[in-house]
């Protein structure tokens, strides 16, 4: 089964602006971060954007 990751609200929340404030596609800011993409879409999910 895969591991859960809890992220910090800090984290989730900077690494969205990047996304949508700062115009940065979702695959290079997860790759800038370490995380997958689709991990980075669940962030964005969960805070609405």
């Amino acid at each position: 089964m895969g591991k859960s990751i809890s992220y910090t609200n800090e984290f989730k929340q900077e690494s969205v602006n990047q996304v949508s404030q700062y115009g940065y596609s979702v695959p290079v800011v997860a790759n800038r971060l370490g995380i997958s993409s689709k991990a980075l879409l669940g962030v964005m999910a969960g805070l609405g954007k």
